[in-house]
């Protein structure tokens, strides 16, 4: 295995296209093939499948672009250090429940230390997609909640992939509204409050457990539902249809805009957020900064 190699296929993973991959690597094509075959060889495995889309990546694939993703950054580290090679493009990937915090420190993040390239990629996503893309090294973090109810389920699954949960903080449940709902006069909300109104939730795909709910109390009745996928669509029906959400009740005015509120919720449960990381890698150093900041706006 080379440096060289692993930037193979970096590039061939980024374009989908062994052509384009080769144009840009400024190699012939046959010579590109045969470096990524030598490397399959070398550690028994598939890297890339062809399909009617191009060339995809397999699951060991995806697995040992992560790790080779990490090898080409602290190399770049080292001639930065040791060379006086400037850096070259910046490489970070958050997948993330839906909080505004979390993107906060996201902008934050690419603001001071993106540079002039860069490739920042902020993943708001199904529970388990988190997991799993922590797991595979498609993402460097992940950010979820803990509670009495998920606790066990959700620790369990990290184990299972090798991963480490680290707490930021400990929210009481807060509903997210429209302001101009008929209950935003009111200091805090029951349940039975919030009986009459639509209740939404996001989608957990082919993973939709009640364990792996974005919010809590998923459990409870609810004579109306509504399922949606993001963040906009969400608001606009909190805004539109006087829905409501269960959440942590951290939001940003300056991303969200002033139309939504947040107001306690009067149940005894709680939301422990915090960030998930590979057991077995140490850290980027965006990856550190990234926790930092996420510590600062959330302290």
């Amino acid at each position: 295995m080379t440096l060289k190699q692993l930037q193979y296929v970096v590039t061939v993973a980024e374009t989908g296209n062994i052509t384009e991959a080769a144009k840009k690597l400024f190699i012939a094509q046959p010579s590109l093939t045969a470096a990524v075959h030598e490397l399959e060889k070398e550690y028994g495995i598939i890297l890339f499948s062809r399909s009617n889309k191009g060339i995809e990546l397999t699951p060991d694939g995806e697995e040992f672009l992560g790790y080779a993703r990490q090898v080409l950054e602290q190399a770049n580290l080292i001639d930065e250090r040791y060379a006086g090679k400037g850096m070259g493009k910046q490489r970070f990937c958050v997948s993330s429940q839906h909080y505004s915090f979390v993107v906060e420190a996201f902008v934050q993040l690419l603001k001071e230390q993106g540079g002039d390239k860069y490739e920042f990629h902020m993943r708001e996503t199904q529970t388990y997609d988190i997991i799993e893309d922590v797991a595979r090294l498609r993402s460097e973090i992940g950010i979820l909640y803990l509670n009495r109810f998920n606790e066990t389920v959700i620790r369990k699954t990290l184990r299972d992939n090798n991963l480490s949960f680290f707490s930021l903080f400990t929210a009481k449940p807060h509903v997210f509204i429209g302001k101009g709902n008929p209950l935003a006069g009111k200091e805090s909300l029951t349940l039975e409050d919030l009986k009459p109104y639509p209740r939404l939730s996001y989608e957990q795909g082919n993973h939709n457990s009640f364990y792996f709910s974005e919010e809590i109390l998923s459990t409870a009745d609810s004579d109306r539902e509504l399922v949606v996928c993001d963040r906009a669509t969400l608001f606009n029906m909190l805004i539109g249809l006087n829905g409501y959400t269960i959440c942590s009740g951290v939001i940003s005015e300056e991303l969200n805009g002033p139309n939504i509120i947040a107001k306690p919720l009067d149940v005894d449960d709680y939301m422990e957020i915090g960030y998930i990381l590979p057991g077995s890698l140490r850290p980027s150093p965006l990856t550190v900064r990234y926790i930092d900041i996420l510590k600062e706006l959330s302290a």
